[in-house]
């Protein structure tokens, strides 16, 4: 059934062993995030039997730790939580990463309900402007009204770089974050057992020995499935870059003219579009579209194809450069990057084929 999503487990362990004796070499914990796969159970399964790789399972959406909940590792809730999911997240969360005093003493509130001590991090926003505490002052007002919680322990603190502003880990702001941390243990008498420093933006730091030594902890998830760092997306040596693979099929393979014809409105996503004249060309239409793939993200594994454009359900190709001569049922191959992994993985429409 097409389209399909390969997912090569072998490779993926291969990336994960690297990076996991990476970090336990410079004395980090790993916490391997498990978001952009939808915790493919299959997945997650196959990384975590037999070696003692991973110390955290890590993911944005508690309704996928809910779905690991049978494997033994801790499971850190990254997105801060919202309000209205704070039952489930006592119930799935063994740690989950906040920065907001209202949603804490909710997490308190059910914490209690059930005897139970929730486990939290400080999140602290170096930058990037995305989630954390951005004033030091607003931290520390709240840390005493937090130690007040009888059913919440601070255990941690961890920021977040290159998501959404594209800040770089460095030096100087990771420094911050420690001095943060050092201050809680020494004012506040907070046993800080994790400093996480980042995700697979920072391990470029390690490989220029310039990751301070008090961070404990990454979050760790491109870096396993593309084996690259996402600060200047260079490879680590020895993984894969191929774990993932999509193969659609060719519906329509016809030549028609690059320019459509006729008065020019908008395309089906409200945008209007450019196109080039590269006069008549032959177009192969797959079976797969915005609905379930991010078409940017699409890497032709026949190099002499290009992606020219797609609506919700059909995809474009021009293959008239390329040397197979594709048929009706034929199938094109792709490789993809993250936002690919993530899109094609939730999509009901696109099948998971595991090779083991």
């Amino acid at each position: 059934m097409y389209p399909r999503l390969e997912i090569n487990l072998k490779k993926l362990k291969n990336n994960l062993r690297i990076i996991s004796n990476l970090l336990r070499k410079n004395k980090i914990s790993l916490a391997m995030v498990t978001k952009a796969y939808c915790a493919d159970i299959n997945i997650v399964n196959e990384l975590v039997k037999d070696e003692n790789l991973v110390d955290y399972l890590a993911d944005s959406r508690i309704e996928n730790l809910k779905g690991l909940s049978q494997i033994n590792i801790p499971k850190i809730l990254l997105r801060i939580p919202m309000k209205s999911e704070v039952e489930d997240v006592i119930k799935y969360a063994d740690i989950s990463f906040n920065s907001e005093y209202e949603t804490i003493e909710e997490l308190n509130k059910e914490a209690k309900k059930i005897n139970k001590v929730h486990k939290i991090v400080i999140m602290v926003d170096l930058g990037d402007l995305r989630e954390g505490y951005f004033v030091e002052k607003d931290l520390f007002d709240n840390i005493k009204k937090i130690q007040d919680l009888t059913n919440i322990s601070i255990v941690g603190v961890a920021t977040n770089l290159t998501c959404y502003g594209a800040i770089l880990p460095s030096e100087k702001n990771l420094s911050k974050l420690v001095s943060i941390a050092e201050r809680l243990e020494k004012d506040y008498n907070i046993d800080i057992k994790i400093i996480s420093g980042g995700n697979s933006s920072s391990l470029f730091l390690i490989d220029e020995n310039k990751l301070l030594s008090k961070i404990n902890n990454l979050r760790i998830g491109e870096a396993i499935l593309l084996g690259r760092e996402t600060a200047y997306g260079k490879r680590i040596s020895g993984t894969f870059n191929d774990a993932f693979k999509l193969i659609c099929e060719v519906i329509e393979n016809k030549e028609k003219p690059s320019v459509p014809i006729g008065e020019s409105g908008v395309d089906a996503f409200g945008n209007k579009p450019i196109f080039e004249d590269k006069g008549i060309m032959q177009r192969a239409i797959l079976g797969i579209g915005r609905q379930d793939i991010s078409i940017d993200s699409l890497n032709p594994i026949d190099k002499d194809i290009e992606v020219i454009g797609a609506s919700s359900d059909h995809t474009i190709v021009d293959v008239t450069k390329s040397k197979n001569k594709y048929s009706i049922g034929d199938k094109i191959e792709f490789l993809l990057d993250y936002s690919g992994i993530m899109t094609a993985s939730t999509s009901k429409y696109v099948k998971k084929y595991y090779i083991f």
